[in-house]
């Protein structure tokens, strides 16, 4: 056996995956999520309303910092645990008392902001996409339209990662260079092309409240969720460590690195497009596509929107893929609806196929909202935002309280440990109540910002099963066997696949 198998075994799971994936492999999937071609661009008129140019500009820098404390906290717990089960097996492990309860809740908070930044983010493409396939072809943009388009993307997403186990793989490489060269691609033309370009007064200093509220602090503050919202996803790493080699170390840099390179690369692009603003009503009203279009022309401007929606589309495989991962792993433990049947392994492909369509399905319902509220999309993202980030935050913290008693692995933060994750804990705690509140006013049918109320059906739900039952049979994390019965789980996969 390698370490990686060992150690698996050691936090007593077989290793039914394909353990494929190199280092670069694992960092290329988690910064495919983060995606600041779809992030920054599909959420790009949420920081236009709330504060405007000064807000995106060192409104990223500032959100981009603290995030990276988080990542880095992340970063020294995957390490010493490189399972599938990510954050939720973390909290069992890390907890001093009542280690199932943590586990339980953790793992839910994860579940519910994996499938909303799902829905986020193939929800995102699908409204960057529309405007192409309108001035291309005539297809409106209209709610109906962009759902519509939504399901599909949904459906090819979930197809690619049943059946197309290698082209997944081969696609989140290439999308790294397509990020990193799109970005450049993007930047270049709108600095060249456009025959004017705004200040520089006008980029780092202009302000800007359109959301209603009289109160300028409190709009910039909302204006914040479009750097949250990008720099979201980078557990997938954590995620895919039992298909990776070397995984202690391999996934703690998928992490870091992921979210480090994003934050300069993000920068670069919204400056880039900020300048490139040529009337910023019609900016407010249409989005990155409507600036693509109206600062280099129909054809350049098509070619910049299918360029980033290429990312996009790489962006939405990547969260299927991981999010997938996070239900196999918690229902390999009993904690979902229907866990056996979810936890099935396609045994000749090794993936998760259930679990797959489960990903897909529940982004789908989740968003359905958006057939009929304007707003849907900014609750999506403040869901995935608020859930990814408490689940993210509760290992961290639950590190804290071990103090000495905890074994770090072998990448670590060493003495800077501590500060580092009392600040991670400190952020999370701000941008959880930040984003539950109403982004717009006057607060109506459309403008309502619904996150709450999902987080608390799903929240109410799981704690509801835990009182009720949960507590009487779930244990945490479950061991799967012996070392003899997991090394006979084994054999049975290698000899049919």
């Amino acid at each position: 056996m390698s370490d990686d198998e060992k150690r698996l075994h050691e936090l007593g799971y077989a290793q039914e995956l394909s353990r494929s994936m190199s280092g670069f492999s694992n960092f290329a999937v988690s910064f495919t999520i983060i995606s600041v071609l779809s992030g920054c661009l599909t959420s790009y008129t949420i920081g236009l309303k709330g504060g405007g140019p000064v807000v995106i500009t060192w409104g990223w820098l500032g959100v981009g910092a603290m995030t990276l404390l988080v990542a880095l906290a992340m970063a020294e717990v995957c390490s010493s645990y490189p399972t599938a089960g990510g954050l939720y097996y973390w909290s069992a492990k890390l907890a001093r008392t009542n280690g199932a309860a943590w586990s339980w809740f953790t793992g839910w908070f994860n579940f519910i902001g994996q499938v909303a930044v799902t829905a986020a983010i193939v929800y995102g493409s699908a409204a960057f996409l529309n405007p192409l396939l309108d001035l291309q072809f005539g297809y409106s943009v209209t709610l109906g339209h962009t759902f519509l388009l939504f399901a599909v993307l949904l459906v090819v997403h979930a197809l690619l990662n049943q059946f197309g186990v290698k082209i997944v793989s081969i696609l989140s490489s290439v999308s790294v260079w397509w990020h990193v060269l799109g970005v450049a691609f993007v930047v270049g033309v709108l600095a060249f092309k456009p025959s004017h370009h705004q200040s520089a007064g006008f980029v780092f200093s202009k302000f800007v409240n359109e959301t209603g509220w009289q109160y300028g602090a409190y709009a910039a503050l909302i204006g914040l969720l479009l750097s949250q919202y990008t720099l979201t996803g980078y557990d997938a790493s954590a995620h895919m460590t039992e298909e990776t080699h070397d995984a202690a170390r391999s996934g703690p840099k998928g992490i870091v690195n992921s979210v480090l390179i994003s934050v300069v690369a993000g920068w670069v692009l919204l400056l880039g497009v900020t300048f490139a603003i040529q009337d910023y009503g019609k900016a407010v009203a249409g989005g990155p596509a409507e600036i693509f279009i109206a600062a280099t022309g129909d054809t350049m401007g098509k070619l910049l929107i299918l360029v980033s929606f290429g990312a996009q589309f790489f962006c939405g495989m990547s969260s299927v893929t991981a999010n997938s991962r996070m239900i196999y792993a918690f229902s390999r433990d009993g904690a979902l609806p229907l866990s056996s049947f979810w936890h099935r392994i396609n045994k000749r492909s090794r993936t998760p196929t259930n679990a797959i369509w489960l990903a897909a399905g529940g982004a789908f319902v989740l968003a359905l909202p958006a057939i009929w509220n304007l707003t849907a999309y900014l609750a999506v993202t403040s869901v995935a935002v608020i859930g990814l980030y408490i689940a993210y935050v509760i290992p961290t913290f639950l590190r804290l309280r071990q103090g000495k008693d905890f074994r770090p692995g072998p990448w670590n933060l060493g003495r800077w440990s501590r500060p580092v994750g009392i600040l991670a804990v400190a952020w999370v705690v701000v941008i959880s109540v930040l984003f539950m509140l109403p982004p717009a006013n006057p607060i109506t049918k459309d403008s309502f910002n619904y996150s709450p109320i999902a987080i608390l059906i799903v929240l109410g739900g799981a704690g509801l099963w835990w009182v009720l039952s949960a507590r009487k049979w779930f244990t945490g994390p479950k061991v799967q066997g012996s070392a003899e019965e997991l090394a006979a789980i084994e054999q049975e996969l290698q000899s049919l696949g």
